[in-house]
């Protein structure tokens, strides 16, 4: 039995999965002001970006420790997933085109985003800040699914059988990726996990 459980432990660690979430990302020829965003507020990133460090640490044989819990109990990966078209830089690290899921993780008191491919950790990303997520923020950025009428049938009557199965049901976390075009050849990412969103700065060319 211990060795059917880590055997499946280990296929759902290394197995491709699905995000609910996904966003598209390739570098514009011609980059602009993102709305919002002013000169001022633009050298503050540009500063952050040099004094922030490449993160001395890593994860035993590339897994994330945490990820197993956080997909249990759900049917797709709770992850978002962003589909990278052009290469990002931070410092000396380079991330190539591919398909990443992105996940919040602290270390030594510090946050850090995973970049994963195939369920293994490929990057680690250093966040500079953090902060709560607007109250409304997924119902008013994220769509609604489309439901048959069998699927609302469906749901009502198990989401009314479990006022009575549970009341401690986990409510599967929402998650959304925001990347914003800076001038000067810098990216704004904003990972919204939760009740958090956590902000990463990259470049689109090597600096």
């Amino acid at each position: 039995m211990r060795i059917f459980f880590l055997t499946y432990l280990f296929v759902i660690l290394l197995s491709p999965v699905f995000a609910a979430e996904e966003l598209e990302y390739t570098v514009a020829s011609q980059q602009n002001h993102v709305s919002g965003i002013s000169s001022a507020e633009q050298s503050k990133l540009e500063e952050v970006y040099r004094e922030l460090s490449v993160p001395d640490f890593s994860y035993q044989h590339d897994v994330d420790p945490d990820q197993y819990y956080d997909m249990k109990d759900t049917t797709w990966s709770p992850y978002p997933l962003l589909r990278l078209n052009s290469a990002l830089y931070f410092k000396n690290i380079v991330i190539e085109p591919g398909y990443y899921l992105l996940t919040p993780r602290k270390n030594n008191d510090e946050w850090y985003i995973l970049f994963k491919e195939a369920g293994k950790v490929k990057h680690i990303i250093p966040v500079y800040n953090r902060d709560y997520t607007p109250e409304g923020f997924y119902d008013e950025n994220l769509p609604q699914p489309k439901l048959t009428a069998g699927q609302k049938v469906r749901n009502a009557v198990t989401g009314f059988a479990g006022l009575f199965k549970s009341s401690k049901r986990k409510k599967e976390k929402q998650s959304y990726l925001e990347v914003n075009d800076l001038n000067n050849n810098f990216v704004q990412l904003i990972l919204y996990w939760g009740s958090f969103k956590y902000y990463t700065i990259f470049r689109t060319v090597p600096l």
